[in-house]
């Protein structure tokens, strides 16, 4: 087995040397997305092209309401989300982006003032951090200190997924959301696909099998997670295609918060009411893909969700009546999310 130094010195090479553009990608796995909203999409017409022609990413990792937050971005390459983020949270906020590959760091760097002036900013609300996504706090990111922390097809890549997450729940602020796009597998990877530098750096080799990653972050604290979109991988690179088999792989966004939770989904009578105030969210608001709030339509609710939408900074944007004094089982909560063979599904946390 690679050492965890060859591992993250191997994708350091891919991202550095071997890619020059995004268009040196074997497969669209790193670069499968969502769309993004329509101000997101603006945003990226000012993001300097060298910045996006150098930019690996799987989604659309940017959740709503984020003026005047401190967000950090995990494997912030050469800046793209970074730069958007910056915009979001406007001057009052902070992004923070964190890189380990040189020449990914050296494109962000160089672009930074070029973005303050396009956003209008007297003084940079961004920086780009050298190191390493398993410890922050070598970095002098410090406890309670975030509220959100994103991600852009970045922690399949990680030789060590556990401390990871364990130090994005450690730096966010109570209430406070990790919302992420990455590669997932429904099945474990073998390990010789695992160690193959070519899939590993293709976002392939180190993707999580789903129920892996449940367990992983029940393990660090956090019960519940939600799947916000999920699409399968098509991979295009018959080489890759024969190498990897029968295995499935799928683009998840996924949000989960720093709340204290249950591992079920548990009925408490509660009701949340949507009162259509996030921004370019005037009639709905999707938390997950199996709830979406309706504008002014009251919607049972269990108690995780509950916490989800009272007890973060949506707090403002929902009216959640009833408490957790009475007790009446387990909540009916909505369809699984799909992450594996047609005939087979995967829970999307706690609340499926």
């Amino acid at each position: 087995m690679k050492s965890e130094t060859q591992a993250l010195e191997s994708i350091k090479d891919y991202y550095g040397r071997v890619l020059k553009t995004n268009r040196d990608l074997k497969t669209g796995a790193c670069c499968a997305g969502d769309s993004f909203a329509p101000s997101i999409r603006e945003i990226l017409k000012q993001i300097h092209p060298d910045v996006v022609a150098k930019f690996y990413g799987c989604g659309s990792p940017i959740p709503p309401e984020l003026t005047g937050k401190t967000v950090l971005d995990l494997g912030s390459g050469s800046g793209r989300d970074c730069f958007i983020l910056s915009k979001l949270v406007g001057p009052t906020g902070r992004a923070i982006g964190v890189d380990m590959t040189p020449e990914q760091l050296d494109t962000a760097r160089r672009h930074v003032g070029y973005h303050m002036e396009k956003f209008g900013f007297a003084r940079p609300n961004v920086e780009f951090l050298s190191g390493y996504i398993e410890d922050l706090e070598s970095l002098g990111i410090a406890n309670d200190s975030v509220d959100v922390v994103v991600s852009n097809c970045v922690i399949n890549l990680s030789p060590d997924k556990e401390r990871v997450f364990a130090e994005i729940f450690r730096v966010l602020k109570p209430g406070g959301e990790l919302y992420f796009s990455d590669v997932f597998a429904d099945r474990r990877i073998p390990p010789h696909l695992a160690e193959d530098p070519v899939l590993r750096g293709e976002c392939l080799g180190g993707a999580l099998y789903i129920e892996d990653f449940r367990r992983l972050l029940a393990r660090v604290g956090c019960p519940d997670y939600r799947i916000v979109s999920n699409s399968k991988l098509a991979l295009t690179d018959p080489a890759i295609e024969r190498k990897t088999g029968m295995i499935g792989f799928h683009s998840l966004t996924v949000r989960a918060f720093k709340l204290d939770l249950e591992d079920r989904c548990e009925d408490y009578g509660q009701v949340a009411y949507y009162l259509g105030t996030v921004p370019e969210h005037s009639h709905r608001f999707m938390l997950d893909d199996h709830h979406v709030f309706e504008t002014g339509r009251p919607q049972p609710v269990c108690g995780n969700t509950a916490a989800m939408l009272g007890r973060t900074r949506y707090a403002p944007h929902f009216n959640v009546i009833g408490d957790t004094r009475v007790h009446y089982g387990l909540f009916d909560c909505g369809p699984e999310s799909a992450v594996g063979p047609e005939n087979s599904s995967v829970p999307g946390g706690s609340c499926c």
